[in-house]
C-alpha cells in the first residue's frame, strides 16, 4: 500500500476500533514516515511533536477553557438565567427562549460547546421539568443552543483555526462568527417556540417571573464579560491570549468579590478540571504535528485534495460534498480533532476555488456545530442528557426539528457571504 494511503487507512481503521483521537494520529503518522520515508526520519517525532504545541496563541485555549469552568461555578449561569426570565416572562416556551439566549451569552464567556451546555443544563434542566417541559425536549434545545460557543467568540475552534491558517487574522474569524452565531441561535429558537406551542409546555404554572431591576443588577457584571473580552480585542488593548487572561482574571473577581460562590476549593478544582481538558486537547494537538509533518513531507495531503477536486470542478459540487462530509464527519468526531484532521486537505481546495478562508472557517464551524448535536457522538447532547437523566435515543424526535433549522441556516451562510463578512470589513480587519 503506498505510504500516502496508509497514513489514511491506518488513522480511519484506529478510530474505528476506539483508539483515542490523539494516539491514531501519532500511530498514522509513525506508520507513514516508516513505511514512506528513510528510517533517519523517526528522529524527527519529538520535535514534530514538540513544533506543534510550541505555539504562543495555543495558550489561549486552557486560559478560555478554565474561564468557562470559573464562569460557570461561580454563578453567572444562575444570574444569566434569572435575568433572562424576568425579561422573557412566564409564557409558552418562555424557558425554551431563556435557555437558547443563556446559552449564547454563555458562549461569548467559555467558547466551549460541552461547557456551555453543562452550565446553562444544569440550572435550566430542573426548571423546565417543574415546568412541564420533557426531559428529552430540554436537553435538545439545551445542547443545540450550546452548539452557537463555537461561532460566538471567543471560541476555541476558530482560535484553532486561525493557528493552522496562519493567514487569517483571528480578530476577523471572531467578528466574521458573531453574526452566523445570532443565526445559528435563531434556527435555535425558532423550532424550540414552535414545539413548545404544538406540545402545550409550560402552561403558566411555572416559577414566578422575577423582579426585573433586581436580576439585571445581579447579571449585570456576567454581561459585562463578553463586553471587557470582544472590546478589548476591538480597541486593541490586548490580544487574543492575552484576553484569555483578562477573561480568567475577571471570573475570578465575580465568583470571589461579586457573587462570593467560589471557595478554595472551587477553585482548585476548577484548575484540576481545566488542566484535564485542556491536557486532552494540546495532546491532540501534539500528536496531530507528527501525522500533519508525514503527511505533508509524502503529499498525502495534497493527493487526497486532488482526488476531491477530480470529481467535480464545479465549486457549488464541490462545496456542497465538503459540507456533506464535514457533518457526517462532526457526528463522530469533536471539533478540535476535525480541524486539526482535515484543514491539511481542506485548505488546497480552498485555495483553488479562491474561497475566502474567514468565511470558509465560519462555514466549517457552523457544519460542525450541527455535528455537536447530532447522534450518535453529539457532545453537546451528551453532556445535556446525562445531567437530564435521559438516553441521547429519547432525544432523537426533538433534534431532527433543530438538527434541520440549523442546516437551514448553514445555507444562509453559503449563498450569503455577506453574512460572516460584513462585520469584519466594517471594523477593518483583513478579510
Amino acid at each position: 500500500m503506498a505510504p500516502e494511503l496508509l497514513i489514511f487507512v491506518v488513522m480511519a481503521t484506529a478510530i474505528v476500533i476506539g483508539t483515542p483521537i490523539a494516539t491514531a494520529l501519532g500511530i498514522a503518522g509513525v506508520a507513514g514516515i516508516v513505511v514512506g520515508l528513510p528510517p533517519a526520519m523517526l528522529a524527527t517525532l519529538g520535535t514534530n511533536t514538540f513544533n506543534a504545541i510550541a505555539k504562543y496563541p495555543l495558550v489561549a485555549i486552557p486560559l478560555f477553557v478554565l474561564t468557562g469552568i470559573i464562569f460557570e461555578r461561580s454563578g453567572v449561569a444562575a444570574s444569566l438565567v434569572e435575568f433572562a426570565r424576568a425579561i422573557v416572562g412566564v409564557r409558552r416556551g418562555g424557558l425554551a427562549t431563556v435557555a437558547v439566549v443563556v446559552c449564547m451569552i454563555m458562549g461569548g464567556m467559555s467558547g466551549s460547546g460541552p461547557a456551555d451546555a453543562a452550565a446553562v443544563a444544569t440550572v435550566m434542566i430542573p426548571s423546565m421539568m417543574r415546568a412541564g417541559y420533557p426531559k428529552a425536549f430540554s436537553s435538545a434545545v439545551i445542547a443545540a443552543s450550546a452548539s452557537t460557543a463555537i461561532l460566538i467568540p471567543p471560541s476555541v475552534a476558530l482560535i484553532i483555526y486561525s493557528i493552522l491558517v496562519p493567514s487569517v487574522d483571528i480578530r476577523a474569524l471572531f467578528a466574521a462568527g458573531l453574526l452566523p452565531g445570532f443565526v445559528a441561535g435563531g434556527a435555535v429558537l425558532l423550532p424550540a417556540l414552535w414545539l413548545s406551542r404544538r406540545h402545550h409546555f409550560e402552561s403558566g404554572e411555572s416559577e414566578a417571573r422575577p423582579d426585573l431591576k433586581k436580576a439585571f443588577v445581579r447579571a449585570l457584571p456576567a454581561l459585562f464579560a463578553p463586553v471587557l473580552i470582544l472590546g478589548g480585542l476591538r480597541s486593541g488593548l490586548f490580544t487574543p491570549t492575552e484576553a484569555a487572561v483578562v477573561a480568567v482574571a475577571y471570573g475570578l473577581f465575580i465568583g470571589l468579590v461579586v457573587y462570593r460562590n467560589l471557595s478554595a476549593r472551587a477553585i482548585y478544582s476548577a484548575l484540576v478540571d481545566a488542566a484535564m481538558m485542556s491536557g486532552i486537547i494540546l495532546l491532540i494537538i501534539s500528536m496531530a504535528g507528527i501525522f500533519a509533518w508525514a503527511g505533508s513531507t509524502l503529499g498525502a495531503f495534497d493527493q487526497a485534495a486532488e482526488a476531491v477536486l477530480s470529481v467535480s470542478d464545479h465549486p457549488a459540487v464541490v462545496l456542497f460534498l465538503v459540507l456533506v462530509f464535514l457533518i457526517l464527519i462532526g457526528m463522530v468526531l469533536d471539533g478540535v480533532s476535525i480541524y486539526i484532521i482535515l484543514i491539511p486537505i481542506l485548505m488546497p481546495i480552498v485555495s483553488a476555488f479562491q474561497w475566502n478562508p474567514v468565511w470558509f472557517g465560519i462555514v466549517m464551524a457552523m457544519t460542525i456545530a450541527i455535528g455537536q448535536f447530532t447522534p450518535p457522538v453529539a457532545v453537546n447532547l451528551l453532556v445535556t442528557s446525562r445531567i437530564a437523566g435521559v438516553s441521547i435515543e429519547s432525544t432523537l424526535g426533538w433534534t431532527l426539528w433543530f438538527v434541520l433549522s440549523m442546516i437551514v441556516a448553514l445555507a444562509l451562510i453559503v449563498l450569503f457571504p455577506a453574512i460572516a463578512l460584513w462585520l469584519p470589513e466594517v471594523l477593518g480587519y483583513r478579510v
